[in-house]
C-alpha cells in the first residue's frame, strides 16, 4: 500500500481513507493532498540524518551540501578526507567520526538487504553504528526503504506539530496518538511534518 515507484512512496488512497477516520487529519490530507515522499539510498540518508542532528535545518543544509560537493557522497572521498577534512566542512569532530564509520559500513557493503529485513532487524542493524541512534533509523526506514508504519515521535518537529494540533502533552500521548494511524503511521507524519513546513 503505498509502496515506493522509482525512488519514491506515492499515495495509496486505501492509506488516506484509513488515516482520514481522523477528522483532523482529513483537515490535513485536505489541505496538503496526496502524499508522496522521494527515496534516498540509505547512505546518503545516515549521512544526511548525521549531519542534520541537533542542528538548524538551514545550517544542516548549508553543511551538508559542503559535503556533497566536497565527497559527491562516495565513501572513499570521505574516508580520504578523513576527522580533519570533515572538520573543516564545519562538522564537530564526533560527527566526523560518525560518517566516517558510516562510510566504512558503506564501503563494505553493510547496508545492502536492509530492504529485505524487518523494520526492527534494521533499527538494531542500524543503531549499531556509532553515531546512529533510533531518530536516524526511523529516518532511514522511512526516506530510504519507504516503510509505511514508522511513528517518529523522536522527531521534535514532528512531536511538537501533534502536541499542538491534538491538545497533546509529551512523547507518550503522541505514541498513543499513533495507534489510530497504524499500521500507516509514517504517512500520519508526513502531514504532522507538511503542517510544520506549512
Amino acid at each position: 500500500m503505498g509502496a515506493s515507484h522509482q525512488g519514491e512512496v506515492i499515495a495509496d488512497l486505501h492509506v488516506l481513507e484509513h488515516i482520514s477516520r481522523d477528522a483532523l487529519m482529513a483537515r490535513l490530507v485536505e489541505k496538503h493532498g496526496p502524499y508522496h515522499w522521494g527515496l534516498h539510498s540509505p547512505f546518503a540518508s545516515l549521512l544526511r540524518a548525521v549531519v542534520g542532528q541537533q542542528l538548524a535545518n538551514s545550517v544542516a543544509r548549508t553543511i551538508f551540501a559542503r559535503l556533497q560537493e566536497a565527497t559527491q557522497l562516495e565513501p572513499e572521498r570521505i574516508l580520504v578526507l578523513g576527522e580533519e577534512g570533515l572538520r573543516g566542512l564545519g562538522l564537530a569532530y564526533a560527527k566526523g567520526r560518525s560518517l566516517l564509520g558510516i562510510a566504512r559500513a558503506e564501503s563494505e557493503g553493510y547496508f545492502q538487504n536492509l530492504q529485505e529485513m524487518s523494520d526492527d532487524a534494521v533499527r538494531e542493524r542500524l543503531t549499531k553504528l556509532k553515531g546512529v541512534g533510533p531518530w536516524t533509523a526511523q529516518m532511514v526506514l522511512i526516506f530510504s526503504l519507504g516503510r509505511l508504519d514508522v511513528w517518529p515521535t523522536s522527531d521534535l518537529g514532528m512531536l511538537r506539530q501533534a502536541e499542538k494540533l491534538y491538545g497533546l502533552q509529551g512523547r507518550k500521548q503522541v505514541e498513543k496518538l499513533g495507534e489510530r494511524f497504524a499500521p500507516y503511521r509514517s504517512a500520519a507524519a508526513h502531514y504532522l511534518w507538511s503542517e510544520t513546513d506549512a
